[in-house]
């Protein structure tokens, strides 16, 4: 049996059994967007009656990672090497207790801040409100965990609050983030909604953060293709910001995911905006930037989706605009250049996925043969010629050229003037030509 990575591709190396959290290989990807009974397009069957209820004997370790999200900043990597070294009992009982030894290498100052915070820790009454929220609390571990996360190392993810029905781990493996100027200009908007829309109609998840700008433009546009999205927070699942978009937030959690590391009324701050961005950058299997400025908190999000080897693209604007010299600038380092949904696809999706070729379109004159062309081009732009003339400048035989001259008659090029030859007047023009023509 083979394994199946993080994003769903197969490594050709055999299955394992569950490891010590009774976790299992994957088992697939989500594959095509199919319509549900209620007419929306998913990238997944729903969590519910997929997720795995957990076991009797992880709910301490769920309990105390649901404690420590209220104690510990997000994406704090000396936490979270803590974290790892004592496991989330250990951790929280030694920050819950004044009396226990402090984990080495804490400072008394971040102890006492942290104890603190301990001391307003109520993960029963958090576990209990999310489940009210109709949502979860998924821990590393569990089924529905998105492991790629697992490559931000000691900055992953205590855990996560999630709110919709949708199934978080399998619609991450065909997801892609898309980000930009929260003041973007109605060229950002409209390349955002089409490109999510986009995405989402071929099965693709469009996950951003729910700001204004790019953000929520990507979401509606998902949302518009009745398609799957995730708005991951800065703040709980149920503390709506901006408060502009509570009614934007409140549909993306009934048609798709909302997802935050901080726990249920929890509040957004400056550094948690940034830490955000980090997990928009790991979950995802590469990053968009639509707009953004040289200092931008997209180009956070890009260069750690770069770090953390996902694909990074950028889609150009006007040169003259400052909120796309943030965009250029990325393109002259390490991001692909894209345009739409199939370009995106093409890079982040499997074999097979390619964008169809772009050709501008055929005119007539580019289905004349090699000594037709010739004799075109020959003809002076005003004026008329004869035959031998012709023949001379196009460097062809007399037959030949009168031949042509003919064919070219027929398909409306030129036209006769008794013996002498002159351009139809055309609307169509040729572009380089050396003495004008049709």
């Amino acid at each position: 049996m083979t394994r199946i990575d993080a994003w769903g591709f197969a490594t050709g190396t055999p299955a394992t059994a569950p490891d010590d959290h009774g976790r299992g290989p994957e088992t697939a990807g989500p594959g095509r967007a199919t319509h549900t009974t209620a007419g929306m397009r998913s990238a997944t069957p729903t969590a519910a009656g997929r997720r795995s209820a957990p076991r009797e004997d992880d709910e301490p370790q769920r309990t105390a990672r649901a404690a420590l999200t209220r104690i510990l900043e997000p994406g704090d990597e000396t936490a979270g090497r803590w974290l790892r070294e004592r496991g989330p009992v250990a951790l929280w009982h030694t920050l819950s207790d004044d009396t226990a030894d402090p984990p080495a290498g804490a400072t008394p100052a971040k102890i006492a801040g942290l104890r603190l915070r301990a001391g307003r820790a109520r993960p029963t009454a958090d576990l209990d409100a999310i489940t009210a929220l109709g949502g979860r609390f998924v821990c590393p571990g569990d089924d529905e965990w998105p492991r790629q996360l697992d490559d931000l190392g000691d900055a992953r993810p205590v855990g996560l609050w999630v709110r919709g029905t949708g199934n978080l781990r399998l619609w991450a493996l065909r997801s892609v983030a898309v980000v930009g100027a929260r003041a973007c200009t109605e060229y950002g908007a409209h390349l955002a909604t089409t490109l999510g829309a986009g995405l989402a109609d071929r099965g693709w998840t469009v996950v951003s953060g729910a700001a204004y700008g790019v953000d929520g433009a990507a979401h509606r546009g998902a949302l518009a293709a009745d398609g799957a999205t995730v708005a991951v927070m800065a703040s709980g699942v149920d503390y709506a910001y901006p408060r502009g978009h509570t009614e934007l937030i409140d549909r993306i959690a009934e048609q798709g995911l909302v997802v935050a590391e901080l726990p249920p009324g929890d509040h957004p701050t400056r550094s948690r905006f940034i830490q955000r961005n980090r997990v928009i950058a790991a979950l995802t299997r590469g990053t968009v930037v639509v707009e953004a400025e040289l200092r931008s908190g997209s180009l956070v999000t890009a260069r750690r989706a770069l770090a953390l080897g996902r694909f990074t693209m950028g889609m150009p604007g006007p040169v003259t605009s400052g909120l796309s010299a943030g965009v250029h600038q990325l393109l002259r380092g390490e991001a692909a250049v894209v345009t739409d949904a199939d370009e995106v696809i093409e890079l982040v999706g499997s074999i097979g996925d390619l964008a169809p070729e772009r050709e501008g379109p055929t005119r007539i004159r580019d289905l004349l043969d090699p000594v037709a062309s010739r004799v075109l081009e020959a003809l002076p732009a005003r004026g008329s010629t004869d035959t031998a003339h012709l023949a001379q400048e196009a460097g062809t035989p007399r037959d030949v050229t009168q031949s042509k001259l003919f064919e070219l008659l027929s398909l409306g090029f030129v036209q006769r003037c008794g013996e002498r030859w002159e351009l139809a007047r055309r609307a169509e023009t040729t572009d380089g030509s050396r003495r004008g023509g049709p």
